[in-house]
């Protein structure tokens, strides 16, 4: 794919990013590393791409109690204050924190409620008409649960913002690319006839959080209103797109939602420490271009970040996908002066290396059972 090729329209944009985001750490060695944030917006702003007349970086601002009351429980809340400040909780292993995962951290309770507060911030400035799409590059923590931390996420930040959208009298679709399965935003909604969860990753089979399934599709007034599209470790770009392509645009259309909220994770790339797939940037990007023409046909586009642990395919994949929303050509080669983590001098990757065709075959199959699955189960429940 040549970059240049992508469809853009332009459209008023929002950044939102403030460098406390990327100042906090859960520890040297976890793969979780916020200084990503830092890389992306520097390399969108090198490229131009936060420049251009109708894009503008809005700064967040810090999720309050109440924001925070929309999903998680009151003692989670304070457990989180508590730890956060130093402080002793003598079930913090029920809460989900300790030594893996979610570490604590002195001010991690700050970081969180940034980044929560920037999505709502994104949403906001959406539904008022502000913005036609807003992007938090921090958000998209789409783990955690009312009272537990989860896969590093401690505040469900797209569950916040579609709970204060639902509550405005609006039906949302959130489209999750992550490596993941999107389990706390599913959880969320999961008998909700408001809101579609549509997440493609890899199988919980192979990868944390263990669900995804497609069977898991909703109960009571939202049975068929949650999509699971699990594919197999190292699904590459062309099986991954015909996924994509017969799954998404159908449901989305059907749904007819007054704003499109996405995940966009990029630990689905290739080089990536800690998932299987094997997506390049470029795949990536055509992914969200694909979501953004989805975005354009109800007007409203809310998008957050998500999982993505190779610092080098973060720092392009969001950057490229910022440019997309803006409506911005993508150029070959990384700007001169820009100085960011080691990686490939240009937005898109070189070439992986192919698999034998054998192993994509399996891959292949595995892509297809999912999508006549999910085409069996759940689309007769919407007209298709």
């Amino acid at each position: 794919m040549i970059l240049k090729d992508l469809p853009g329209k332009s459209r008023r944009a929002a950044y939102i990013y403030t460098s406390t985001m990327s100042g906090h750490s859960y520890g040297e060695s976890h793969p979780m590393k916020p200084i990503r944030l830092r890389y992306a917006f520097e390399l969108a702003k090198a490229a131009g791409f936060l420049s251009v007349s109708e894009s503008h970086v809005v700064e967040p601002r810090a999720a309050t109690d109440e924001d925070l009351r929309l999903f998680h429980e009151a003692d989670y809340i304070s457990a989180v204050k508590a730890l956060s400040g130093g402080l002793s909780v003598p079930d913090e292993f029920a809460y989900g924190f300790g030594p893996g995962d979610n570490p604590v951290y002195p001010g991690m309770f700050e970081a969180h409620a940034l980044a929560a507060g920037g999505t709502m911030v994104a949403a906001e400035l959406v539904r008022k008409g502000q913005v036609d799409v807003a992007f938090n590059p921090a958000g998209g923590l789409h783990h955690a649960l009312p009272r537990r931390a989860s896969g590093f996420c401690i505040f469900n930040d797209p569950v916040l913002a579609i709970k204060r959208l639902v509550d405005k009298g609006m039906r949302v679709v959130y489209v999750d690319i992550d490596c993941h399965h999107g389990d706390g935003v599913q959880y969320a909604f999961y008998d909700s006839p408001r809101v579609m969860t549509i997440s493609l990753h890899e199988s919980g089979r192979f990868l944390f959080p263990g669900t995804g399934d497609v069977s898991e599709s909703g109960v009571g007034d939202g049975a068929g209103c949650s999509v699971n599209v699990p594919l197999a470790p190292y699904t590459d770009d062309e099986i991954y797109a015909r996924a994509f392509d017969e799954i998404v645009p159908p449901l989305v259309r059907a749904f007819k939602p007054d704003l499109l909220f996405t995940q966009l994770g990029i630990d689905t790339h290739y080089g990536d420490p800690i998932t299987h797939l094997r997506l390049t940037t470029q795949g990536f990007a055509t992914t969200v271009s694909k979501l953004a023409t989805l975005a354009d046909e109800c007007g409203r586009w809310v998008a957050a970040g998500g999982g993505g642990y190779d610092l080098s395919a973060v720092a392009r994949g969001w950057s490229m996908a910022y440019a997309i929303m803006c409506g911005v050509e993508i150029p070959e080669q990384l700007p001169a002066g820009y100085r960011g983590p080691d990686g490939p001098g240009t937005f898109a990757d070189p070439p992986d290396e192919l698999l034998d065709e054998d192993i994509r075959a399996q891959i292949r199959a595995f892509a297809d059972y999912s999508v006549q699955e999910v085409k069996r189960r759940i689309f007769p429940k919407h007209g298709l």
